[in-house]
């Protein structure tokens, strides 16, 4: 006889990084947001702990077998008392709530802090639809001890998503923009698909954004240093202020990451006269090179789209990766070739009525994004005889898919 157990952690510590990573690598492919040491940095940095409003409050399900306990599945969960840095807005359901004499906060939330990167939330060693939805129950029986007004999994993958629709959860739907790798061989490559004018503006773009003698460096692994993430950090905190007001990550978090997964990293730095004078972070994973942060102290026409975006694609080809997530939002993204993908999350509501009012405004929600996304699919940049939908199922050859 087996009886599962579940377990709340307040800190990554309390778990290794080989018992959390056994459960990162049977969800799926590698992705390095759901590894220990990125989730763990993000804790020893301090930007996610008590006093940022993300306090860790991660799910491990176990199995227990004659004394001994064998460890089923883990969900990187936080208790939250605000909805900032998650990129899934709810703050109407907040006001609506509150407005109505609830407390929508503290509130559960199963996500990579600060990251809106698809990926599995539930993160089970064998990988098995049983395995997932014993920790889909499990995460709604805390939700419901705790006392919390709900639970939000955002940035799930597809499969994932569908299955917590099953169990009773809301389903959730928006959109982002991504580039596939239909096994280009380069960047003319790629262009070789695109309209014709399209790809005059883009190589117009490109020329343009280096024309003052910017050079790029791609800077990755033992390459990189604290000189390079002073310079990117100062970029950071440039576009944060200005976004949102106070940049969501510390100092100490760059250093970290550059200390443990200097190989999952790529730094596209821009320079001129010898000086760093704008930046783009990205993570690799096993098939994605996913965009996360930008910035600059200087400001040239084209050379974000040079360095978040098209540069981004050199990489990705170079590599044999077959798609860039270029982070949230940005309908600019079209027509430079990244191309409309649906985004996924799930939730869980405690209060009845206010559950009801959810769910129609998200059935409604759901279509509105299917038809725009089916919409800005019109307006891409491909050639009218391009198969938009072969390009996303495109597998790179060197992954081992088929081509």
């Amino acid at each position: 006889m087996t009886e599962s157990t579940v377990k709340i952690l307040h800190s990554l510590s309390e778990i290794t990084p080989e018992q959390w990573d056994s459960c990162a690598r049977g969800a799926g492919p590698y992705n390095p947001f759901l590894t220990h040491k990125f989730l763990y940095a993000l804790e020893v940095s301090g930007s996610v702990c008590n006093e940022t409003g993300w306090q860790p409050f991660h799910l491990v399900v176990e199995n227990s077998v004659e004394e001994s306990e064998e460890l089923i599945g883990v969900v990187p969960m936080y208790l939250k008392n605000h909805s900032q840095g998650e990129y899934v807005f709810d703050h109407g359901w907040a006001d609506a709530l509150q407005r109505a004499g609830g407390n929508y906060y503290p509130k559960l939330q199963a996500s990579i802090p600060f990251t809106p990167a698809t990926g599995p939330r539930l993160l089970c060693r064998d990988g098995s639809p049983e395995s997932q939805d014993l920790l889909l129950s499990a995460c709604a029986e805390v939700a419901e001890q705790v006392k919390t007004s709900s639970l939000h999994m955002t940035f799930m993958t597809e499969d994932q998503w569908q299955r917590a629709g099953e169990l009773g959860f809301l389903k959730r739907m928006d959109q982002q923009f991504h580039w596939h790798n239909a096994n280009y061989s380069s960047f003319d490559d790629f262009l070789a698909d695109l309209a014709s004018k399209k790809r005059k503006n883009l190589k117009r773009e490109r020329r343009e954004a280096l024309s003052l003698g910017i050079e790029i460096e791609w800077v990755t692994g033992l390459d990189l240093t604290e000189k390079h993430w002073d310079a990117f950090y100062e970029f950071y905190l440039d576009t944060g202020e200005r976004k949102w007001g106070t940049p969501y990550l510390n100092r100490k978090f760059f250093s970290l990451i550059g200390e443990t997964m200097a190989d999952d990293i790529l730094l596209i730095m821009a320079k001129r006269e010898g000086r760093y004078i704008a930046g783009a972070l990205n993570f690799i994973g096993e098939n994605t090179l996913f965009g996360r942060n930008w910035g600059c102290v200087e400001d040239h026409r084209f050379l974000h789209f040079e360095v978040c975006y098209y540069q981004a694609i050199d990489f990705a080809i170079a590599k044999g990766l077959k798609t860039v997530e270029a982070g949230a939002q940005g309908g600019h993204k079209v027509v430079r070739g990244y191309l409309p993908s649906a985004t996924y999350s799930a939730h869980w509501i405690a209060e009845p009525s206010f559950r009801d009012a959810v769910a129609r405004y998200l059935d409604q929600e759901r279509d509105y994004v299917a038809e725009d996304i089916a919409h800005v699919e019109q307006s891409s940049p491909f050639n009218s005889n391009t198969d938009l939908e072969q390009i996303r199922k495109a597998k790179v050859s060197k992954l081992g898919g088929e081509e």
